[in-house]
């Protein structure tokens, strides 16, 4: 019977607990913080579900910009953050799933320091080219790459970057040799790549779709499996390199710690924002799939992650550093 009276004494406490959390918090803002500068896909996708997220639930949500090591700095201070709901994370591979094979010491563990609140979308890259540069498809590229070892560039967001792992594992399949100049975030790498610094660069279709259009940059394929309906007229780097498959997951993510049912109310609050059909089509128009994953979801899809880059790492035989 006393077993039976503290258990619910435990329940009660702690339903009191939560209403008491959820109290405290309720009406201010939110912080979302982006580990990149302004400007590269990640801060454009950002702002636009910190728009909508505000509208929806009447309380504002403020971006913060915070780039720096390929996103290590701005997601270390998320996880130093207040486990309370108002400090938000745009989660994406280079501070979550690569960087722990790149750096000796981590300031954070990406698995018990965050916590996963939902995969808000998937999107393949591009590989594309300063227009001078005399190659219009991938096997060009390649051909061009083995004439000339070491001689072509390609700028990334950041060693341990989507690009810069794109960019690895095509030097791997393809058996080239390039030189990564990592940049500190995706508009600044997409920048170089525009001002000739570099010969090429792998950047989300959400950054660079502006510059193809306009003829700043020309596309020569995406690392989705398959073609992208966005771009249908460029092939997968699959059709060249068979099994070649690469692009960046965005995804929110709070502090660890964060109570579960502020977390379930984050990731409900943010999947009516996400299934909003005008954010679905602005996504849809700029290559993204918007998926709204549970928490759960969100966490298995990191640590499958983790172990796929893994092993591509190891095969480059990159050492942390």
């Amino acid at each position: 019977m006393q077993l039976k009276y503290r258990g619910i004494t435990g329940v009660l406490i702690f339903a009191a607990s939560s209403l008491a959390f959820g109290q405290s918090t309720q009406g201010k803002a939110i912080r979302f913080i982006v580990p990149y500068p302004p400007g590269g896909g990640g801060d454009t996708l950002s702002r636009v579900i910190a728009q909508k997220l505000s509208e929806s639930i009447g309380v504002p949500v403020v971006i913060e910009n915070r780039g720096g090591a390929g996103g290590i700095i701005g997601t270390d201070l998320a996880t130093k953050a207040a486990p309370d709901g108002l400090t938000l994370v745009l989660g994406t591979p280079s501070p979550i799933t690569v960087a722990p094979f790149l750096q000796k010491k981590m300031p954070y563990d990406p698995i018990k320091d965050l916590a996963p609140v939902t995969l808000i979308t998937v999107v393949p890259a591009v590989v594309t080219v300063h227009p001078s540069l005399p190659v219009r498809s991938v096997k060009q590229l390649i051909d061009l790459a083995r004439s000339q070892p070491g001689a072509l560039t390609y700028s990334s967001s950041g060693n341990g970057g989507t690009g810069h792992l794109s960019g690895l594992m095509l030097e791997t399949m393809a058996k080239i040799s390039m030189l990564h100049v990592p940049y500190k975030g995706t508009g600044p790498a997409l920048t170089a790549i525009m001002s000739g610094e570099v010969s090429l660069s792998i950047g989300t279709i959400i950054a660079t779709l502006p510059l193809l259009k306009s003829g700043r940059l020309r596309g020569l394929a995406v690392t989705s499996e398959k073609r992208s309906p966005v771009l249908p007229n460029l092939p997968a780097v699959a059709e060249t390199l068979p099994g070649y498959s690469a692009g960046p997951f965005y995804g929110v993510l709070a502090p660890g710690g964060t109570p579960a049912d502020i977390i379930a109310r984050r990731r409900d609050e943010l999947a009516k924002v996400l299934n909003d059909p005008e954010l679905k089509g602005r996504l849809s128009a700029e290559g993204g799939e918007v998926v709204a994953s549970t928490p759960a979801e969100f966490a298995a899809l990191i640590k499958a992650e983790i172990a796929r880059w893994g092993l591509v790492l190891k095969a480059a035989k990159i050492q942390p550093e």
